[in-house]
């Protein structure tokens, strides 16, 4: 095996890879935010200094989502996992129903909690089959109050590559492929997303929501779980995650200043082509979603013989790739290769790949 290299190319799936630039400017603000003197960690989250932050993360996602004036921006504790609940509590009454897609671990899970608020059709899934690929033919009852999807499946490697079209409100769960691929974001009505994997660090969730669909259930919604409360303070009902939250906004200047969601799009189509094409084209490695429903976020793969995965793990090691270890609950290997990856280290998976054999 070859002398460990000094640079590491950082595969993880989350807490990932962020922009170095994010990392220096992140750096820097510890120690002195824009020259105030104070780090940006002591500051006060209600002064004009760290509104001005909240208020530009909150214009560039409208920016580069190019939503229309009908949508909020929030910026919020919890994680994607607290929106299992939030948004039935938000948005379904006891006696109606929600429309739900069972696609992968998430999903499942949000399924497991909107039922503790109303009532759940699961409209389609594919967990006999490993979550290994994306259901095609189904219905959404019309008197569904919403259709829930999760757009890309982070730890099967199987992602939305069209998204369904229904005439009910639409709610998705993009915390593995948010910001990476152009879409009408203004079909959905609710969008949230963790931000540990494509757009900061973990501690921050981003919530994108039309708010005309608010304030139609009869519930009576505890105050900090009602998004009309966070809307009405500017994602300030409470101490929000300041840290967190600056280091999206730093990624979100980042994305733009690199041309947006359709330029990142470009580099991502390419950085999984030439990931997916090693694996294809490898007597030693196969793809274990179905091709039709690759994720361009998470490339999922095993080795025919899997007696062999801790020498091809230590060998990718000894190149400095990490994070390439499969989920614990499938095994195999997974590469993420979100925004920030450069194609460079995809390179380096590739030529170990080659190499390996």
């Amino acid at each position: 095996m070859s002398t460990p290299t000094n640079t590491v190319h950082n595969f993880n799936a989350g807490p990932s890879i962020l922009p170095k630039s994010v990392f220096e400017q992140a750096s820097a603000a510890v120690l002195n935010f824009n020259n105030s003197g104070l780090s940006i960690l002591e500051l006060g989250h209600r002064t004009a200094a760290f509104t001005a932050v909240m208020e530009e993360a909150r214009a560039l996602v409208k920016e580069l989502m190019q939503l229309n004036n009908n949508y909020e921006v929030l910026f919020l504790h919890g994680g994607a996992s607290t929106q299992f609940m939030q948004v039935p509590m938000n948005l379904l009454d006891s006696k109606e129903r929600a429309a739900y897609t069972d696609t992968d671990i998430w999903g499942y899970k949000a399924i497991k909690e909107a039922k503790l608020f109303g009532g759940v059709d699961v409209v389609c899934s594919s967990r006999d089959k490993n979550y290994s690929f994306i259901p095609k033919d189904f219905a959404v009852p019309n008197d569904a109050k919403y259709l829930h999807i999760t757009t890309n499946n982070t730890i099967y490697g199987t992602q939305w590559q069209q998204i369904p079209f229904c005439s009910n409100s639409l709610v998705a769960d993009m915390s593995s492929d948010i910001f990476s691929r152009v879409l009408d974001f203004n079909r959905f009505d609710l969008i949230y997303a963790g931000a540990q994997k494509n757009m900061g660090p973990a501690g921050v969730n981003l919530v994108i929501v039309n708010k005309n669909i608010l304030g139609k259930t009869k519930r009576i919604i505890p105050t900090m779980m009602d998004y009309r409360n966070h809307i009405n303070e500017a994602s300030m009902l409470n101490t929000p995650p300041v840290f967190a939250v600056y280091v999206c906004l730093l990624t979100l200047r980042w994305l733009k200043n690199i041309g947006g969601i359709a330029a990142v799009e470009k580099l991502n189509i390419e950085k999984a082509n030439l990931l997916y094409n090693a694996i294809d084209e490898s007597d030693l490695f196969v793809g274990t979603a179905v091709k039709e429903d690759r994720s361009k976020m998470n490339v999922c793969f095993v080795m025919n013989d899997n007696s062999r995965e801790d020498d091809f793990l230590q060998f990718a090691k000894s190149k400095g790739i990490v994070g390439i270890k499969g989920h614990r609950t499938t095994g195999g290997f997974r590469a993420s290769i979100y925004n920030a990856m450069p194609i460079s280290s995809v390179q380096v998976l590739v030529d170990a790949i080659k190499a390996f054999k």
